[in-house]
């Protein structure tokens, strides 16, 4: 008799128990973000295996620290990418904890004692309290859960920089959808064509087909701000897409493509002294405003809902790497899964469930 491929086992991460501020969620719904794909493959560098990947959460609180004052047991809440900073250095005071040079990562971080953190695809996690945001009850959690990570990432750069009065470029469905919610026309540059009715019905004042040659010479001098929020960056003409801003206009890049971004030339900023520049996730402040003019406005991502499990993650993770997703997939379901296995509240979280299979890892 041979053996597996993969094994499986009972770990324990830690003896601790929770700490004064944290606070331990039962998972209802769990976003598969672009950031898994790029960890599972090695397309973002060495991961620490074994890893539960998962970091847009949401579900109820079942248990809190002993100096927990901003959640209760029941409510609902949600999780983004950062579960943990300091709140003690000069970034964090400033509000900017999602920046904080001690910040840990919802999963494959480690916490100061060497802990690594594991994420979303698993019964229950425990987070800091300020890094736990509460739901409204207009929204639905599949909904939700899309939210925490990749839409801040597109409301943070557009609300720092006041872009309610702007004519505006963007990509990605949130980004459409939160440009027009904080009162800005949206345009959509877009490498694929096919995609311009779901970037009208997004909102899209037009959309730009980039393929097309000299698609930028129509819009020089046009747009206050483009957001680009696509993970092949690395192939872009950042000349082209310079050149359509306004003077002192902004190229704010969010997507984090696994290889180096094309040369850039200083001569290539000077016709309209343009700006690049990025973000990471958002703070706490900005977590709460984006759902609440979610609910408010009535924004919903495309999502599609999989039942949680060895084949949910493994179809989710697979078809987001073959891009064969309208617009984020949703993993849903657990408690058919996780009340078969009839636990409790356990003192150390992090369970996953068993091996995923991921084909064509690449590096």
């Amino acid at each position: 008799m041979g053996y597996p491929d993969t094994f499986e086992g009972f770990a324990v991460d830690t003896p601790k128990k929770m700490a004064d501020f944290d606070i331990d969620i039962k998972i209802e719904a769990c976003d598969v973000c672009g950031s898994d794909v790029h960890t599972i493959t090695g397309g973002w560098g060495d991961a620490l295996f074994p890893l539960v990947v998962g970091h847009e959460i949401v579900r109820k609180v079942v248990n809190t620290g002993s100096k927990v004052t901003t959640m209760k047991k029941g409510d609902r809440v949600g999780v983004g990418a950062q579960i943990w900073s300091c709140l003690k250095c000069n970034v964090c005071k400033q509000h900017n904890e999602n920046y904080c040079p001690h910040q840990v990562d919802t999963y494959g971080a480690p916490y100061p004692d060497g802990t690594i953190t594991q994420g979303g695809y698993a019964s229950h996690i425990r987070v800091h309290e300020h890094l736990t945001f509460k739901v409204p009850d207009g929204l639905k959690s599949s909904i939700v859960a899309p939210m925490l990570c990749t839409s801040l990432t597109t409301f943070n750069p557009l609300n720092r920089n006041n872009i309610a009065p702007f004519c505006s470029g963007g990509l990605g469905h949130f980004a459409l959808m939160w440009i027009n919610a904080l009162g800005a026309e949206a345009y959509a540059l877009s490498h694929t064509p096919e995609k311009k009715s779901d970037a009208l019905a997004l909102w899209a004042k037009e959309s730009i087909n980039t393929t097309q040659e000299n698609w930028a010479e129509p819009w020089k001098f046009r747009f206050d701000m483009t957001i680009s929020t696509v993970d092949v960056t690395n192939h872009l003409s950042l000349p082209d897409y310079f050149s359509t801003l306004v003077v002192h206009g902004k190229f704010w890049n969010l997507g984090r493509p696994g290889k180096p971004l094309l040369e850039i030339k200083a001569f290539d900023f000077s016709s309209n002294g343009a700006f690049i520049g990025g973000s990471h996730i958002g703070n706490r402040e900005e977590m709460q405003e984006m759902m609440e003019l979610a609910a408010e406005k009535g924004i919903k991502s495309w999502d599609e809902e999989i039942q949680v499990g060895e084949e949910g993650c493994k179809e989710a993770v697979e078809r987001l790497k073959d891009n064969k997703v309208r617009y984020r997939f949703t993993l849903t379901g657990f408690d058919k899964v996780i009340g078969a296995w009839g636990f409790g509240i356990p003192e150390t979280l992090g369970f996953g469930f068993g091996s995923c299979g991921f084909s064509e890892a690449q590096n």
